[in-house]
């Protein structure tokens, strides 16, 4: 008889949303209110060898027509850009494991600034803390003395509008016959309404609104053996994107969907210590060697007898986000083998080239825009100059001032240097447009500075489609780009000129891993087809505690009905582990 998960990540939260602590087998861990201090996470300094052998095991196995409000508050233009789900982490063999993932979050906090949570190990007992806020809002000294063990997963957490829910912070922690288990994801399963009917309908009780925990459902109904095979049975069921760091009293667990849509990177420590993460930057932090990618459809299983790899099934084509080269990872860091500061300095190259412009100078849209002008200023031999300085001290929301000023949220976060901008012919560098709201902010602002013309050039195609695999966008109908052609969107922005990086030159630009990369946002044509209603990231609001189904339906879209003559579904069982 099939026995749902018991969901048991149990949380609370401080007066000011500070974290939360929870034990997989005992009582709530005692967590301190008090508002972390800037500490140094390592009082101590142990070294102790952890030699891990390895060993490698294979298994075969519509338009619409919308007004865009030109709103000057402080919440619109925040909400302006795509925005990444969030960032794992995974340690395996540092006695300073929380630690090290406390300092790898930090390099992760990018990826999602709403929430974050650590779960260790220790005595063979799963501990929890997670909390509402930055990596240094959740953890301080105290707590993260809370959290001893050599075995550690990580997870920061992006969300929209309204309050974070608490609940649906992750690492998640479950008990079931057989233990417990913690997990992390990054990504968004495309498939998981379905699911979760199927497994209520057979009595299983859900606690949080994420697709995460249908994944701990599977995983404690599965009859497979061993643990690892669990994993394996409740990936067969998954359909989208998800990179997953597992946690167990003895195993750290990681795993990407047969597709690689979301980047998984393994690195090493001198120590021997195992660590993988959402991007190389975070391996750089902590000194850990890089060594390679999770493959897609790939176990890594880690433990006392070293790491050992699988194939979790046999998978279609890659289709790797390609977003995560243009605006999602820092530049310092690797993914998908390629350098992310390299693709940008291209992608402004390319723009120099193919759209080019008689200008003065040459800025960014900080941050995500200034590798990219750099090569555009480069190839077009004109100065890069910085003509917009962004303040780094401004949170989500902002009290306005009584008497309204226009373009409050931008002016905010944006300030314009005068003396590189007036009288010039000024040529603008950004990532991408999403709803043209704030490019059509940033444009005023730089002519109300003094620029004799602003000439727009962005080192993406035109986003004309949603994004169902961990990527917060508006829908189709809220896009620019889906319902105005370029020279509308020009006028519109009041830009002198506009040009997006052509999709022809950027697959050029790939070369042989062109066909490698998903292009859905650019496209509407998904390798994962949508089927039934899909989760769409951040579009509802939920307090964590009163949220329901039925609350949150406005926050689900219907999938598209495309034909599926290449989706099939591979249902071979998997044969017996075999060493090699």
């Amino acid at each position: 008889m099939a026995a749902a998960a018991s969901f048991v990540a149990t949380t609370t939260a401080a007066a000011a949303g500070a974290a939360a602590s929870a034990s997989s087998k005992l009582s709530p861990l005692s967590v301190a209110d008090e508002k972390p201090n800037s500490f140094s996470p390592f009082p101590k300094t142990l070294r102790k060898p952890c030699n891990l052998g390895i060993q490698k095991r294979c298994l075969t196995t519509a338009a619409s027509k919308n007004p865009i409000s030109d709103v000057g508050s402080f919440e619109d233009d925040g909400g302006d850009k795509p925005r990444e789900e969030c960032g794992v982490v995974g340690i395996y063999g540092d006695p300073e494991a929380s630690r090290l993932c406390y300092l790898a979050l930090h390099a992760l906090q990018h990826r999602g600034q709403e929430g974050a949570g650590i779960v260790t190990v220790h005595d063979n007992v799963l501990k929890s803390i997670t909390g509402v806020g930055l990596v240094s809002d959740v953890f301080n000294q105290s707590k993260l003395d809370q959290l001893p063990g050599d075995m550690a997963i990580g997870h920061v957490r992006y969300s929209t509008a309204g309050s974070s829910m608490l609940k649906n912070v992750q690492p998640f922690v479950a008990g079931y016959r057989f233990g417990s288990v913690g997990v992390a994801h990054n990504g968004n399963l495309v498939n998981y309404q379905a699911l979760r009917v199927e497994l209520e309908e057979n009595g299983s009780i859900f606690n949080t609104t994420s697709d995460t925990e249908v994944v701990l459902h599977l995983i404690a109904i599965s009859k497979e053996r061993p643990f690892f095979m669990r994993i394996v049975d409740a990936c067969k069921r998954l359909e989208g994107a998800y990179s997953m760091v597992f946690l167990t009293e003895d195993k750290l667990v990681a795993v990407r969907d047969p597709y690689g849509f979301r980047p998984l990177v393994m690195g090493r420590r001198s120590n021997g210590a195992v660590v993988f993460a959402s991007e190389t930057c975070a391996l750089d932090l902590i000194e850990a060697t890089y060594e390679r990618e999770v493959a897609p459809g790939e176990v890594l299983v880690v433990d006392k007898d070293g790491v050992s790899s699988l194939c979790l099934l046999s998978h279609p084509e890659q289709k790797s986000c390609i977003f995560e080269h243009i605006y999602f990872a820092l530049p310092n860091s690797v993914v998908f083998g390629r350098s992310v500061y390299e693709s940008r300095r291209a992608f402004g190259e390319i723009l120099a080239t193919e759209n080019p412009v008689d200008c003065d100078v040459v800025i960014a849209v900080p941050d995500s825009g200034v590798v990219a002008a750099l090569g555009y200023a480069e190839k077009a031999g004109v100065p890069f100059q910085q003509g917009l300085i962004r303040s780094h001290y401004v949170g989500r929301t902002f009290i306005e001032p009584s008497q309204k000023i226009r373009d409050f949220g931008v002016k905010l976060k944006l300030s314009p240097v005068k003396s590189v901008l007036e009288g010039k012919r000024v040529v603008v560098v950004d990532d991408s447009i999403v709803r043209g709201t704030t490019s059509s902010k940033i444009v005023r602002l730089i002519k109300e500075s003094g620029a004799k013309e602003v000439h727009m050039r962005i080192a993406s195609p035109p986003i004309i489609a949603s994004c169902y695999y961990g990527v917060d966008t508006p829908s189709a109908d809220e896009l620019i780009s889906n319902r105005m052609s370029v020279e509308e969107i020009r006028d519109f922005i009041g830009a002198d000129s506009l040009a997006f990086l052509p999709i022809d030159s950027l697959k050029r630009f790939l070369g042989n891993d062109s066909p490698n990369y998903c292009y859905a946002c650019f496209s509407g044509k998904y390798p994962v087809l949508p089927s039934g209603k899909v989760k769409r990231v951040g579009d509802f609001v939920d307090d964590g505690l009163s949220g329901s189904l039925e609350f949150i339906d406005e926050g689900w879209v219907s999938g598209t009905k495309r034909d599926q003559e290449d989706k099939e579904v591979d249902d071979k069982e998997i044969p017996t582990l075999s060493r090699v």
